[in-house]
């Protein structure tokens, strides 16, 4: 199974998903081990939403299911 985490770097390295082709898309980074941080791409300094590693796991697990 690969991972759907991006590595832990000394600043979070933000990426927007694969599927983003408007410009309106979330971005996640890695913040720290065990937390993922998720935030609009179109205000990078503007609120991140926190989670656990494994509630972004049990996240993309829901999704994955729902296709």
């Amino acid at each position: 199974m690969t991972s759907d985490r991006p590595s832990v770097q000394a600043a979070p390295q933000w990426r927007a998903a694969s599927r983003c082709n408007n410009g309106e898309c979330v971005e996640v980074a890695l913040l720290s081990p065990g937390r993922v941080g998720v935030r609009d791409n179109k205000n990078p300094g503007g609120p991140v939403l926190t989670f656990t590693t494994g509630e972004w796991d049990d996240f993309l697990r829901v999704i994955r299911q729902s296709r």
